[in-house]
């Protein structure tokens, strides 16, 4: 244990050396407050009353989207429940999040696809560079297994995707706070639950919002890592990468009509469709997608593993 710890602070001491490091957590804090500001910008007239004066005024856009909508369109039922909780709001005189400090931290918890590219530069070059620079021979000349050393290269991303989710949250408290106030830090979430409209903490819902972002994040990574034991260049580990990202999404859409396609990584990652009850097809469940994720999870190590394991340093 104290062997692979020993690796693991190396390994964050590589990543917290390079100047390209502080450059992508600049950037990310920038993206940040520049989001904030104009969620903020765009939720200001939404303050002292008007909140109720918009809130009947959106109440009566789903009101006509539940009258028009198909019999049989799933999504009469999700209509239903923006009326219904509209409805608790005004009678419970209880303020929506809009022009409030929570209405840019929620938002912020989206931005979580930044960290998930960031993240991925890093890890997409965290083995491959290894053996294309040959510095991978000074880590193996060392007493410790292949399996040691690619395990701490693992744990060291998911750190560095850990700090950059802290640094996400802290930053958007801090920015939101100082432009809304923190006057409406105990305001409650409505939400619906079993088909009742109930009251729950903002912010154990917005942890949780993170967190389930966050394995979409480390899948991504693991995927990334997955391609940087299989390249040499650093430069197509990272690109592979960000394409599957993007581009898996995008089949994700063309496939929906399949019901097979439940069973596609890409289909479970985004874990907060429960959180909204939406699921990506009628049936699946939370139990489901983290069965399924797992499954992924321990092929792509595997995949990592042997390659990693297997490769030749001499060239």
């Amino acid at each position: 244990m104290g062997r692979l710890f020993s690796l693991v602070r190396n390994e964050n001491m590589k990543i917290y050396r390079r100047m390209r490091t502080w450059i992508l957590i600049a950037l990310m804090a920038a993206f940040v407050i520049f989001a904030n500001i104009m969620i903020w910008h765009d939720g200001k007239s939404a303050g002292g009353n008007g909140w109720q004066s918009e809130l009947k005024q959106e109440k009566q856009i789903w009101s006509e989207r539940f009258e028009n909508a198909d019999p049989n369109d799933s999504s009469r039922e999700y209509y239903k429940d923006q009326i219904a909780i509209i409805d608790y709001h005004l009678e419970h005189d209880i303020r929506t999040t809009k022009g409030t400090l929570w209405d840019g931290i929620n938002e912020s918890a989206g931005l979580g696809i930044v960290i998930t590219i960031f993240t991925i530069i890093i890890a997409g070059d965290i083995v491959a560079a290894e053996f294309a620079t040959g510095t991978i021979k000074l880590l193996l000349i060392r007493p410790a297994s292949r399996l040691k050393i690619l395990v701490s290269k693992y744990i060291s991303m998911l750190l560095f995707s850990m700090a950059l989710l802290l640094i996400l949250f802290i930053v958007s408290v801090a920015v939101n706070g100082i432009l809304a106030g923190f006057h409406d830090i105990d305001l409650p979430l409505i939400s619906i639950t079993d088909g009742q409209v109930v009251e729950k903490n903002m912010f154990l819902h917005l942890w949780e919002t993170y967190m389930l972002n966050g394995v979409s994040t480390i899948m991504y990574i693991t995927i990334a890592f997955m391609i940087s034991s299989a390249f040499r260049s650093s430069a197509m580990s990272i690109g592979f990468s960000i394409g599957i990202l993007f581009a898996g999404n995008i089949f994700l859409e063309l496939l929906q009509r399949y019901d097979w396609s439940k069973y596609l990584l890409f289909a479970n990652t985004d874990l907060t469709q429960y959180l909204e009850g939406r699921p990506f097809q009628d049936g699946m469940t939370l139990s489901f997608s983290i069965g399924v994720l797992v499954v992924y999870f321990l092929v792509f190590n595997l995949i990592s593993w042997l390659m990693f394991t297997r490769r030749d340093v001499a060239a």
